[in-house]
């Protein structure tokens, strides 16, 4: 099994950070553009709440695949977990955390995954699948980052008239 940790300090109130990261459009729209990611049953559009799935269907590595996800655990504003019901990998188990220190928002995902196909599915996890996932995380937690700080802005710029 393997796991990605991935940090990232966002200037927008937690209850912000936490609705962003569960809003299946927005996942959508902040994923990497040439997967061509859309959530096709369940929980196809707003907020993913405690119980629910969604399945989304996505290119990786040229294959179009499907994944569903349930919400096993949510603790509003602070954790949800998202776990794979079906789909690429043996196990997949998504932690997103949200802390909020000196009006920022810290938010912390932890994947833990796991490639099927025995001692094959191991060297791929470690040869390609830990950085893949990694940088996928990444860049969705950056566009994150820059949507919750433009709803802040906007917000402050719309008090202001």
């Amino acid at each position: 099994m393997i796991t990605v940790k991935t940090h990232i300090e966002i200037s927008a109130p937690i209850q912000v950070c936490f609705d962003l990261s569960r809003d299946i459009e927005i996942h959508t729209q902040t994923v990497w553009k040439h997967t061509k990611e859309k959530a096709i049953m369940g929980i196809t559009t707003g907020l993913i709440g405690s119980g629910q799935t969604v399945t989304f269907e996505a290119t990786h590595f040229l294959v179009r695949q499907r994944l569903t996800s349930k919400i096993t655990d949510y603790k509003e504003p602070y954790i949800f977990v998202d776990e794979m019901q079906k789909g690429a990998f043996k196990s997949l188990r998504h932690v997103h955390e949200f802390k909020q220190i000196d009006g920022k928002t810290l938010m912390t995902d932890t994947l833990n995954f796991e490639a099927p196909f025995g001692i094959i599915g191991k060297a791929v996890e470690r040869l390609i699948l830990k950085k893949y996932m990694k940088k996928f995380l990444e860049h969705r937690n950056y566009q994150l980052k820059k949507l919750a700080e433009e709803h802040v802005k906007a917000a402050r710029e719309d008090t202001n008239f």
